[in-house]
């Protein structure tokens, strides 16, 4: 298969336009409740606590639900958790071996 054939226009399905379909473009989000707003910031002093004494310069992430993951919770603590799990790792591997 060429370069070309990989790249090449596919048919289009039953009943669609031969136009580019618009994939899930964020949509206008209300601003956040006092209380989610509070949980953020909890979640965000989560992740710096995480993130401290590591050698983390920058973090780059996306979303796949159109919301921003800077401003969703779950999304901030997830990497917050995977920090502390690596320090976990590290630590207990350096106990052994010594």
């Amino acid at each position: 298969m060429g370069l070309r054939d990989f790249f090449g226009k596919r048919p289009a399905a039953a009943g669609t336009s031969d136009s580019f379909a618009v994939l899930d473009t964020p949509q206008l989000q209300e601003p956040l409740t006092p209380e989610q707003l509070a949980d953020l910031q909890q979640a965000w002093a989560e992740l710096a606590q995480a993130a401290e004494g590591s050698d983390l310069i920058s973090l780059h992430a996306c979303s796949r639900n159109g919301k921003r993951w800077e401003e969703d919770p779950v999304a901030v603590r997830g990497p917050a958790a995977t920090l502390r799990e690596f320090r976990a790792e590290g630590t207990a591997a350096e106990t052994q071996e010594t």
